[in-house]
């Protein structure tokens, strides 16, 4: 059976993109090679063995680290029911959770009644069912060295990408362009929330008639 690093899972509002508003369960898992240098989840790069845990301590975490625990997706399901959590909807993120194969993962939500959505780079094979949602937010050009995928732009439901300068901007209108992506919903999302980000951000999605994505988890102070 397929088992799965998980180095958190926890109940909140989803603050990005499409599902903006959304009751979500995040299912975060351990592992990213991409490096991105604005990464707010560092913690999840890394898969040292001697940082496998058991679920009651990932479940009860008081601070971002690098623990994981090894879970396969009965033992998901159930601590997700043992909880309560009453969202219907699965976020998988990371880290960068298209490392592995999510199919295992994505049927047996949607067989209990779950929407699932996975957040990925683009840098690695989107591996899952055809329901699930799929929010790619391509890294372009990050220390990991890794390209986007051509099929991962192609299965993108959305695409939501991280701005801060005019080059991320034309960054993103050269691998819309490559990749021929013409009717994805485009969202913007400033890399921070101050003025300037925000302000190119909205200007650039009202030229282009793209979307804006402002991160509502970080202005609300939520996880």
């Amino acid at each position: 059976m397929t088992h799965y690093k998980i180095n958190e899972l926890f109940e909140t509002i989803q603050g990005e993109g499409s599902f903006t508003g959304q009751p979500s369960v995040f299912l975060r898992l351990q592992g990213c090679p991409v490096a991105c240098s604005w990464c707010d989840t560092k913690h999840t790069w890394e898969i040292n063995l001697d940082s496998e845990v058991s679920s009651d301590v990932v479940l009860n975490k008081l601070a971002e680290t690098d623990e994981w625990v090894n879970l396969d997706v009965e033992a998901i399901l159930r601590i997700i029911q043992a909880k309560g959590f009453k969202a219907r909807h699965i976020v998988i993120t990371g880290g960068e959770p298209c490392m592995v194969d999510l199919t295992p993962l994505c049927e047996m939500f949607e067989q209990h009644g779950f929407s699932t959505q996975i957040e990925t780079s683009g840098t690695f094979e989107v591996l899952t069912t055809d329901k699930c949602w799929v929010t790619v937010s391509p890294k372009v050009n990050m220390r990991g060295g890794y390209e986007i995928l051509s099929s991962a732009m192609k299965r993108a439901d959305e695409i939501k990408h991280p701005v801060a300068t005019e080059q991320h901007v034309e960054d993103l209108k050269a691998l819309l362009e490559q990749h021929n992506i013409t009717e994805t919903p485009v969202y913007l999302q400033p890399i921070s929330q101050k003025e300037r980000a925000t302000k190119l951000a909205i200007d650039t999605c009202i030229e282009n008639n793209w979307r804006l994505s402002i991160q509502v988890h970080k202005y609300i102070g939520i996880e």
